[in-house]
């Protein structure tokens, strides 16, 4: 690596700030891996120079990165990452490349790297199913060395998905010998009483989500076979009453949509050789009381017990399409706004009344 002084000049005086140019040469060991790093239309590529303010040009023999010698560095670390990524057989899409890019510029590469590790489980399809962000990360590990892990964050952050790629993984492996997958069956904005069926007709709307992900973890046909059988097991939060659940790993699913009795006889179902996971977005309470979600009350009461961890997600933790973060982060603004335009008219009311 060269490393060339860049003068700063203002007028004919010559500052004495120095920008330390370098240039790297960064190999793929396959022009198909290049393409893959570079992406459609070099578009990968461009995220990586707009982000690094670098240039880089392919040379045939190798590939030139030249600009400011620290974002040299990063910009040849995120290719690494991508790179990693795409002989891991994880894939690229938009999401995974700003994440990797906005991370390596936060100085997190390394913890980056361990994302592309051994996958938690595969897809029916062979698909390997791994963590995308070190958010997911510490989730999948907080459910390995847990009994009972809570799982809160936005919509898209891989919440439900993950805690059934880890029960699939646990019942293959023998470690527990059914899964229960549980939501409660709280009325958003619909009633229940008008949709057609009988009552599992009307409850199954809610419980979809828990068969997509089992569907595309096992198959469609595996998943029927192991119902009839017991082995796996969806239904209403209600039908758990009563219950105790010995060698089984347990989701509760939606929990920001229990009351404080709700959750309460859920976290006391757990038996001997289980496992929990309690999954929920604060921001999006059905009750009619949202100060009575249950979860909001077991992240208080809970979080010094041991063996319980409590992992919160952000929306950097947002594997979805780029918009579904913004409109994250767009929300979580406003309401922002709100509680401070709100506080500054209490506190100018009693100024005033002061």
């Amino acid at each position: 690596m060269r490393l060339r002084p860049f003068p700063d000049r203002i007028g004919t005086r010559r500052s004495s700030y120095r920008i330390q140019m370098a240039e790297r040469i960064w190999n793929a060991a396959h022009p198909d891996e290049i393409a893959a790093v570079f992406g459609s239309y070099d578009s990968n590529l461009n995220q990586i120079q707009k982000q690094f303010q670098v240039v880089i040009v392919n040379r045939g023999t190798g590939i030139k990165i030249t600009g400011p010698e620290e974002n040299v560095m990063k910009a040849e670390q995120a290719m690494d990452v991508l790179l990693q990524n795409v002989r891991s057989g994880t894939g690229l899409n938009e999401q995974t490349v700003r994440y990797v890019v906005s991370m390596v510029a936060d100085d997190a590469a390394e913890e980056v790297r361990e994302l592309s590790a051994d996958a938690v489980s595969l897809t029916v399809t062979g698909k390997a199913v791994r963590p995308r962000t070190v958010g997911q990360k510490h989730y999948l590990d907080a459910i390995a060395s847990n009994t009972i892990v809570l799982g809160i964050g936005p919509a898209g952050t891989g919440k439900t998905y993950l805690a059934v790629a880890m029960a699939v993984k646990a019942l293959k492996a023998h470690d527990i010998t059914r899964i229960i997958l549980t939501r409660p069956a709280v009325e958003a904005g619909e009633s229940l009483g008008f949709l057609p069926g009988d009552l599992q007709d009307k409850v199954d709307p809610y419980l979809r989500p828990l068969y997509d992900a089992l569907f595309e973890m096992l198959g469609a046909e595996a998943v029927e076979r192991d119902l009839e059988k017991n082995i796996i097991e969806i239904a209403p939060l209600a039908y758990m009453r009563g219950r105790t659940l010995d060698h089984a790993f347990i989701i509760l699913d939606e929990a920001q949509n229990t009351t404080s009795e709700q959750i309460k006889m859920f976290l006391t179902r757990l038996g001997e050789g289980s496992k929990m996971v309690i999954t929920g977005d604060i921001t999006q309470i059905d009750l009619p009381d949202p100060r009575r979600s249950g979860l909001i009350e077991a992240m208080r009461v809970l979080k010094n017990v041991d063996d319980i961890s409590i992992h919160l997600f952000s929306e950097k933790d947002v594997v979805r399409h780029k918009l579904v973060q913004d409109i994250i982060t767009a929300y979580a603004n406003d309401a922002n706004n709100e509680r401070r335009s709100a506080q500054n008219h209490h506190e100018r009311k009693k100024n005033k009344n002061g």
